[in-house]
């Protein structure tokens, strides 16, 4: 693939980081994620691939545009087809009352190479490239910390612990409080939270704990780009749930999977922007005569390159 799209990836994501931004604090979180999904889709436009969404706004009758199965770009019969997983807003509610983390991402990979999770809870494990190996879901959340911190080099009362705040969580909590690591708590964004365990000076060292299987799938393109670790395992909570894993191939529903059968090969792209401030972007600010600016970033699996990129955007030009 071109490594120029990756630039283009970052068009997606921006466009959906302007439209959603300016939502921030208006309590609509349907129209702050419609605004993205619709300034996602007119870069899409122009994007030369020949994709099709494998986690999207939902099936077709859910979602008018972006939706599962949906093709996107402009490619011709020589370019490459590939998936694409999208979540034009990770933070809906975070935007709506105006609070932190929220972003706009957008993952790629050529066909066939991206987990098509269905719309399920998803347990999940993440660490940064310096704790690569030193995970496995199974294992007490104790002993993952404590090997987390012998990769890292650290004391077990410097390991700090991200995940959502969320009742069923409350396990989880009280092991990391007994063990005598740090914790830290978010409202929502665990795709946010799984990078930045790839990034020292955010000071987040693990992911746990259960969201929902899509965004596992994106923040697992994210973390192979940038070398970092992940297990996954579904979490169906109905038998329509168990179905459509079944109906995936995944037929031992306790099946841990790792980050590469999550996401295969070694030709993925991740991107996204920041729609309000957070621990690793800056979120949109506007200025006078609708200037807009804004921080993303962009990685790429084969290279390991990683891009932060700050724009200004003047639409009157």
């Amino acid at each position: 693939m071109d490594r120029d799209l990756a630039l283009g990836l970052v068009r997606v994501t921006e466009a959906a980081a302007l439209g959603s931004g300016k939502l921030m604090g208006r309590g609509d979180k349907n129209a702050a994620d419609q605004a993205a999904v619709d300034g996602m889709r007119r870069m899409f436009d122009i994007l030369s691939v020949r994709g099709t969404v494998v986690i999207g706004e939902g099936e077709m009758d859910e979602a008018p545009m972006l939706y599962i199965g949906e093709k996107v770009g402009c490619g011709d019969e020589e370019s490459m087809e590939v998936d694409i997983a999208i979540d034009p807003l990770d933070g809906t509610e975070l935007v709506a009352r105006g609070l932190t983390n929220a972003i706009a991402v957008v993952a790629l990979a050529k066909k066939g190479c991206l987990l098509h999770a269905p719309d399920m809870y998803m347990e999940k494990i993440a660490v940064g490239p310096r704790a690569k190996g030193s995970i496995d879901l199974d294992a007490p959340l104790s002993e993952n910390i404590k090997n987390v911190a012998k990769a890292l080099g650290k004391n077990i009362e410097d390991v700090t612990v991200i995940m959502l705040d969320r009742e069923r969580h409350q396990k989880l909590m009280n092991d990391v409080r007994k063990s005598g690591a740090r914790m830290k708590l978010i409202t929502a964004g665990d795709i946010a939270a799984a990078i930045a365990t790839c990034f020292e000076d955010t000071g987040v060292d693990i992911l746990v704990g259960s969201g929902g299987a899509p965004e596992g799938v994106i923040a697992a393109a994210a973390l192979k780009c940038m070398g970092g670790d992940m297990q996954v395992r579904l979490l169906p909570g109905n038998d329509e749930e168990k179905t459509r894993c079944i109906d995936m191939g995944i037929m031992d529903l306790n099946r841990v999977m790792k980050i590469d059968d999550v996401v295969k090969g070694d030709e993925v792209y991740f991107a996204a922007t920041g729609v309000s401030d957070g621990d690793l972007l800056k979120g949109v600010v506007y200025y006078e005569n609708e200037k807009a600016k804004t921080q993303s970033v962009v990685m790429r699996s084969k290279t390991g390159t990683i891009r932060f990129i700050n724009t200004v955007h003047n639409p009157n030009r």
